[in-house]
């Protein structure tokens, strides 16, 4: 049975009804709905981690926050994957501009030979034996013979790819579609939640250092802790006497459990 492990840390700025598949009932996606809905927001991660996909979850509808400065050094091009031994880190090459260029505006280095060195990584070192590779293995291969050229669309592309499999049906938007927003922090993501019709906003822990309730309240939005906790699960990828790895990519909890992922990932948010 899978354990939890309590982390309220998410490895990125913002970074339970224990069934198989997703019953949330959504609602419409513009702010003229007059059902309030529940919204996340977050940059879009290439292979996003366990925390971004409960997030996601969690939320009646998910906003892509592609409109805000590209992070040097973060998590919006790369992430960790199980090996036989230590994580492997995948990162996506990307074209250096200016430091202001926005995440929406990103290119990836094409000229770097990284798509065949990532699926490899998956295929052959480190999820050949994964339980459930064999139910996912077109749809990756697919994603690494498509030549991508935007890095948003890539990392959406593998958020959408990990829903799929989790069986989680909430809306995707991006922020650059929703329109143009003055503000920035609170105001930003407040003012995003009001154009998407949100009365909620689903909050990483990791954002209480700048988040501030007084200006959402403006907005008619309240603030709702995410309080994100890592379940355990087998890693059967790895050797029986080797530690579970938290916070890799939720691909290895994808490949690890299958169809019982989101079981897994809600289950844990019940759990002391």
């Amino acid at each position: 049975m899978p354990g939890v492990i309590g982390d309220s840390r998410s490895p990125s700025p913002d970074p339970a009804h224990p069934d198989h598949g997703s019953t949330r009932q959504h609602t419409s996606l513009t702010g003229d709905d007059p059902g309030r809905a529940t919204v996340a927001i977050h940059q879009p991660h290439y292979w996003p981690w366990l925390g971004l996909i409960d997030k996601i979850d969690r939320s009646d509808r998910f906003i892509m926050l592609d409109t805000v400065q590209f992070e040097r050094r973060g998590w919006q091009n790369r992430n960790y994957i199980a090996g036989p031994g230590k994580p492997v880190l995948l990162t996506v090459p990307v074209e250096q501009a200016s430091r202001a260029e926005l995440i929406r505006d990103k290119k990836i280095d094409n000229t770097q030979k990284w798509r065949m060195k990532h699926y490899r990584a998956l295929a052959e070192h480190c999820y050949r034996k994964a339980p459930y590779w064999d139910d996912h293995k077109d749809e990756i291969a697919h994603l690494y013979e498509t030549e991508w050229e935007d890095l948003a669309d890539l990392s959406i592309a593998t958020t959408r790819m990990l829903m799929r499999g989790f069986g989680i049906d909430t809306p995707i938007l991006r922020a650059g579609d929703l329109g143009d927003f003055p503000g920035s922090k609170s105001e930003l993501l407040a003012q995003i939640c009001a154009k998407a019709g949100a009365s909620t906003l689903l909050a990483g822990e990791g954002s209480k250092g700048y988040m501030d309730p007084e200006i959402t309240d403006r907005y008619g939005v309240d603030i709702e802790w995410q309080g994100f906790r890592h379940p355990e699960y087998p890693q059967r990828t790895r050797k029986g006497a080797e530690p579970f790895v938290p916070r890799l990519a939720a691909i290895d909890l994808l490949l690890n459990a299958g169809p019982d992922s989101l079981h897994v990932l809600r289950q844990a948010r019940t759990r002391d």
